[in-house]
């Protein structure tokens, strides 16, 4: 079994009720924006129904949506191929993220009580003590708290459903930047400065840290990733 069918074959969960072509597309789109196999691989849907034992139909609605997010490309003579995540894809998500993360940041602003504050506090505390031991898994984990929890609060429904279609390019781009010391640190610096901004209902002070803080990781990702096409 080749990585892309074995990584996918990890990534279905088969015990949601949804139609299984969905399932997979899911399933095979994590794979691709994750990173867990190379792109140029080529992925030969004859192979995929055989060892997934999944019936061709449900594959190709998958490859097309797949090709539909530019994740693959369809290569006359060699059948679909594997692009992954561009700079020019960083670029767009991050222009989306400043734009949405603003926005439920000020609403979760006005929303928040006193003791909700005091929990992103100690959220905040809890994750600059994982950093303090170099526990890049548990700052990782709570950093993805303190963004729902941002996104919770700002109980706005439809802007949650985007940015959940965005959470493996999110996880992508959260790997990448927090397990280097340099940008880690300096993230959670940032989350701070959001956190006092949005408690002292400081608007202009949020939005101007919210922008520096997901251009700043831009920046970062972008220069990492430039770094792995050349090598």
């Amino acid at each position: 079994m080749n990585d892309f069918i074995r990584e996918t074959s990890n990534n279905l969960d088969l015990s949601d009720n949804r139609p299984l072509k969905e399932l997979l597309y899911e399933a095979m789109r994590k794979t691709i924006i994750l990173g867990e196999v190379a792109t140029g691989v080529r992925i030969n849907e004859k192979e995929v129904s055989r060892q997934m034992n999944i019936s061709r139909t449900p594959i190709r609605y998958a490859l097309k949506q797949l090709e539909n997010d530019d994740l693959v490309d369809h290569v006359q003579g060699k059948g679909v191929i594997i692009k992954g995540i561009s700079i020019k894809d960083a670029h767009e998500i991050y222009a989306i993220r400043i734009a949405l993360d603003t926005l439920a940041e000020i609403t979760a602003m006005n929303n928040m009580s006193e003791a909700d504050f005091d929990a992103m506090n100690q959220l905040l505390v809890e994750t600059e003590q994982a950093n303090e031991l170099d526990d890049v898994d548990m700052v990782m984990e709570k950093i993805a708290e303190f963004n729902n929890m941002l996104y919770n609060e700002a109980n706005m429904p439809r802007l949650k459903s985007i940015i959940y279609k965005l959470r493996e390019y999110l996880i992508y781009f959260r790997d990448i930047a927090i397990r280097a010391r340099v940008r880690r640190d300096k993230a959670l610096l940032e989350h701070r400065i959001i956190y006092s901004s949005m408690r002292l209902k400081d608007k202009d002070a949020l939005e101007r840290i919210t922008r520096q803080h997901l251009e700043a990781s831009q920046v970062f990702i972008i220069k990492e990733m430039e770094k792995r096409n050349n090598n």
